[in-house]
């Protein structure tokens, strides 16, 4: 099947999927959110069920309000001094509320709709059989994986109390940033169904009218953004799986200042500890431009062959670029990539996604959505690789000294401190010449503005 004929497949089929999910409503919503999340799903789909993203209808406050009274045995009023009977944010599985408790303290209380575990276990086994089916009768087409994930990631995500953890443990990971801001949980009040958090106030992260009338610098709020995921994934192991941007609030703390608040800390992964240094040493050898070291992680990672697509997954650039960190690829290189991927096959694509580390999918729904906000934040593209790759550095620094002996131990060290430093030279002497590029659009966009103004005053002239 030709390249264009594809794509009117997978957009026709995008299309009834979204009706799908339209008509059933619940975790099928859910599902059609997460599928368009991925990046390695054919753009059609993504495309098509991002739609989805923001459809959600609130449940009414009756069965909110029985939901909180049956969990904690109490009347509504003797919980909270004050309830916001309309939500202020709904999604797909439960709505928030704006309370004060008894001693003024403002909070937000996340509440479950009601028999929402139950009607997942179904929708879940009926999305399994459809699956099936449909890889029998297509069998280059494998979603059981992709299914797997999504099952497990619900189920954790529908337990609050693994959301407070999680929202714990990420605050004691960022307690010396003072840019991170992670709302306080208050146990005493928080179930498997109802969560209760301080209430933050703040913006979307990629709301620009608000960050210009804050004086706040989008390209800043991009840098800690991607500075806040990077230490996640390359230092801590330990990532936000759902960083849309209703999820990251920016709070203005004057004179252009603000701090990052991280909301929903329900779906998270932990990856494997070789899993993350070997992502380490994989971003270091994308930015050295180390084919061999390149290929061989491919192998570790399980992927083969295909380890050649991870310099264009990663950093937009073929395994044979000479071009400059951050810059787009020559038009040569372009030529040569889509004749690559013209003869790929959707055997090679369900070969790739099944080699896959199950790490990945995470890596790559994480960083799929950042590469969106920070796109839309106008940042440019050598911000998140330049980011990425010092974080790299500082995950590699973090792994244990396990060799035994002194002398060993010291023979790593310096080896490892002068590798660190060779990449580290790299990356600044790349930051400096992404500065200088930067300067010179911007000196000849001036020249260009000067130009027009001193023509039109010649025309006027005249």
């Amino acid at each position: 099947m030709d390249l264009p004929r594809m794509r009117w497949v997978h957009l026709r089929s995008a299309k009834k999927l979204l009706k799908l999910c339209e008509v059933n409503g619940g975790f099928y919503v859910k599902a059609g959110q997460y599928v368009s999340s991925l990046r390695q799903v054919p753009k059609e789909y993504s495309s098509t069920l991002s739609s989805l993203q923001d459809q959600a209808t609130p449940s009414k406050f009756h069965d909110i309000k029985m939901v909180i009274e049956q969990n904690f045995g109490k009347k509504l009023h003797e919980i909270f001094l004050e309830f916001d009977e309309h939500p202020i944010a709904a999604a797909s599985i439960a709505q928030v509320h704006r309370g004060r408790l008894h001693d003024n303290q403002d909070v937000a209380v996340k509440v479950q709709y009601p028999g929402l575990e139950q009607r997942m276990k179904i929708d879940i086994l009926t999305m399994s059989f459809l699956s099936k089916s449909v890889s029998w009768i297509f069998p280059d087409y494998k979603f059981d994986r992709i299914l797997v994930e999504f099952e497990k990631s619900m189920s954790m995500e529908l337990d609050f109390t693994l959301e407070a953890k999680n929202s714990e443990r990420t605050a004691n990971c960022f307690r010396k940033n003072s840019v991170v801001k992670v709302p306080y949980v208050f146990w005493q009040l928080t179930t498997r169904e109802v969560l209760t958090m301080e209430f933050c106030y703040g913006h979307k992260v990629n709301d620009l009218d608000f960050l210009r009338r804050a004086n706040i610098s989008p390209t800043k709020v991009a840098k800690a953004l991607i500075e806040l995921f990077g230490e996640m994934v390359f230092v801590h192991g330990f990532v936000h799986g759902d960083p849309h941007p209703g999820n990251i609030l920016v709070c203005p703390q004057g004179n252009g200042k603000f701090s990052l608040v991280l909301l929903d800390h329900g779906i998270y992964r932990e990856l494997d500890q070789k899993f993350r240094l070997d992502y380490c040493q994989l971003w270091k050898a994308l930015i050295l431009l180390d084919t061999k070291t390149t290929l061989e992680l491919g192998e570790q990672f399980g992927v083969g062959k295909y380890a050649k697509y991870f310099p264009v997954i990663f950093t937009g650039r073929t395994l044979e670029s000479k071009s400059a960190l951050g810059t787009q690829m020559s038009s040569e290189e372009q030529r040569r990539l889509k004749e690559d991927l013209s003869s790929l096959g959707m055997d090679d694509i369900s070969s790739f996604m099944e080699a896959l580390p199950r790490d990945f999918y995470v890596i790559l729904r994480t960083d799929g959505l950042l590469r969106s906000i920070l796109g839309n934040l106008g940042a440019p593209r050598h911000v998140r690789l330049l980011t990425y790759a010092k974080c790299a550095i500082h995950g590699l620094e973090k792994q244990p000294k396990l060799e035994s002996g002194a002398i060993n131990r010291m023979f790593l060290q310096v080896k490892t401190n002068i590798s660190y430093l060779h990449l580290r030279v790299l990356i600044e002497i790349a930051g400096l010449l992404a500065k200088v590029n930067d300067a010179r659009h911007k000196a000849v966009s001036k020249l260009r503005q000067m130009f027009r103004e001193i023509s039109q005053g010649l025309h006027l002239l005249a």
